[in-house]
């Protein structure tokens, strides 16, 4: 491997290293400046993204409520189906307390808890005098109805808003879906309050990673509205509320591998979409929708895993919240995710589905590797001429550089034929990192001996110290990866080596390691097994005897 061959490799390091970086520049926070204090709602508006004092769900929902109701104290009923296990309180007329998922758990084996505080599924508004409606205290429940025809549970809460008028709230829950239906009435109210209603989910979503820095990095909240995805994310100690005006389809937070939606089911009724975001110890974020309660109006709810069939399957465009990469990428990275969801049908183990997957992507790239170590042989065949042209030539560089192009084409030799064969497979590269590093179909999911999660280093023990882009922890597989790194490149430059070109190999071997240290093991146990068959395939077949 040439010293070009080197460098390239280095500037796609530093590109891996960059990447989150690069997109968060690509891809800002939505800012459009214009700055109000009291929101005019308009519904024929274009979709325009404002900064607004409007105070968030949690504060307009604090006044004390007026109404001495004989349903005043807190009521919890719990819901089970085969998918969560939640508990709602009539607190707000059905806020969720809590919501374990019955497939998914934590490092320490405890179902994760996707639930904050239950400041979430709550309406606001205003009388006709402008003060806050009380409607945070409890509501009563009428019913509990469970359905086992079709499996179905639905509870129907009301409260007295004013003397003799009541508004409803009944929500939905199904077996083996992760949607939640949410009916709201207000229309008993609606001539004694302000058109302008909100409902809206203000509690954010759990960390439910150890790597807790990681799982942040992802938190986001997000609004889709005329078709174009907008986005609010806060920095640690910043607050920041954003109205988008006019319909909008759906608004989602999320974390690494959750999600909440709310989806209307008549965006047309929407007036206006809000975000909210507060960049504590840990970042929430909350969502939520203005529109007229002159009509009964009805949402879906989705909690739960950022499982792309799922999410997609909802129809509404739900799955651009998720990861994939620039646009480039994105095709290569579902086509990936597909692959392997396929293959896991076949193998239950996604640690032998990756095996077999690398297998399958050296078949794919095997033309393209023939052709980088037939050129690499090549250009080893023509180092004594061409240290003979520099000693011939050491004082004349322009008349050295015009002979080496004339010997390169005189033998038919491209000298960029090692790095451009390497970097047609890093759009594929790059997507196995997205797909590997954020997907949850591997989240938990463990290989063999020690490594019990391929989503996650493949960690033997801690340091008791942090060592910068190294981190505090020893990992096996990049060790593994790195020395077949290295016997790779050693295969690919022979005995003679340049003092420079030794320098840069070591260099790179090290940097790798230390990069890699923090990638997903089922990252790093890909590009081991890959570098595997690569020095197989270089050791058995030489590029001379190689065919296609």
């Amino acid at each position: 491997m040439d010293r070009n061959t080197l460098l390239a490799f280095f500037l796609i390091s530093i590109v891996l290293v960059l990447t989150p970086k690069y997109i968060e520049l690509v891809s800002p926070t939505p800012d459009r400046v214009s700055t109000i204090n009291e929101p005019s709602p308009d519904t024929t508006a274009t979709p325009t993204a404002i900064k607004t004092n409007v105070a968030p769900i949690e504060v307009i929902n604090k006044a004390p409520n007026p109404l001495n109701n004989s349903y005043s104290e807190e009521k919890s009923t719990e819901v089970i189906t085969g998918l969560y296990s939640m508990v709602v309180s009539s607190t707000g007329g059905g806020t969720i307390k809590s919501f374990k998922l019955n497939k998914y758990f934590t490092s320490d084996s405890q179902a994760v808890e996707l639930i904050n505080n239950n400041n979430n599924l709550v309406l606001a508004g205003k009388d006709l005098d402008g003060e806050p409606l009380s409607l945070l205290g409890p509501w009563e429940l009428i019913t509990h109805n469970k359905n086992r025809t079709n499996n179905t549970q639905e509870l129907i809460y009301k409260k007295e808003v004013f003397d003799g008028q009541f508004i409803y709230k009944n929500i939905s829950f199904y077996q083996d879906n992760y949607l939640i239906d949410v009916g709201l009435d207000l229309s008993g109210i609606a001539n004694n309050i302000y058109r302008d209603v909100s409902f809206g989910w203000g509690g954010g979503l759990s960390p439910t990673e150890k790597n807790l820095s990681d799982d942040l990095y992802y938190f986001n909240s997000y609004v889709y509205q005329g078709g174009e995805l907008e986005n609010l994310k806060v920095d640690t100690g910043d607050s920041e509320n954003k109205r988008f005006n006019g319909e909008a389809d759906w608004a989602a937070l999320r974390t690494k591998y959750f999600a909440m939606a709310i989806i209307p089911k008549t965006p047309d009724h929407i007036e206006s979409a809000n975000l909210s975001g507060r960049g504590d110890s840990v970042e929430v974020y909350g969502a939520s929708f203005v529109f007229d309660p002159t009509n009964k109006t009805d949402f879906r709810l989705y909690v739960g895993p950022l499982e792309y069939d799922r999410i997609k399957s909802l129809g509404v465009g739900l799955e651009a919240i998720m990861d994939f990469g620039w646009s480039f990428i994105r095709p290569i990275s579902k086509g990936v995710l597909y692959a392997l969801k396929k293959m896991h049908g076949f193998i239950p183990n996604y640690g032998f589905v990756l095996i077999v997957f690398a297998f399958l992507v050296k078949l794919i790239v095997y033309p393209l590797t023939k052709k980088s170590y037939q050129s690499t042989s090549a250009m080893q065949a023509l180092a004594p001429e061409i240290n003979s042209l520099k000693e011939k030539y050491k004082s004349n560089p322009q008349k050295l550089n015009q002979a080496t192009m004339e010997l390169y084409k005189a033998r038919g030799v491209n000298p960029l034929g090692g790095c451009l064969p390497m970097l047609l497979q890093m759009p594929l590269l790059f997507a196995l990192f997205q797909v590997f590093r954020t997907t949850i179909e591997l989240r938990s999911e463990p290989f063999i001996w020690w490594i019990t999660d391929l989503s996650s280093p493949d960690t033997i023990f801690l340091l008791p110290f942090n060592v910068p882009i190294y981190g505090n922890h020893v990992a096996v597989l990049p060790i593994l990866m790195v020395i077949s790194m290295f016997v790779q490149q050693k295969m690919m430059t022979g005995a003679a080596q340049q003092p420079q070109q030794k320098t840069m190999q070591y260099f790179m071997t090290g940097f790798f390691f230390l990069m890699f240290n923090g990638f997903p093991s089922g990252l790093n146990l890909y590009y081991t097994l890959f570098n595997v068959l690569t020095i197989a395939q270089q050791k058995l077949i030489p590029p001379d005897t190689q065919t296609a």
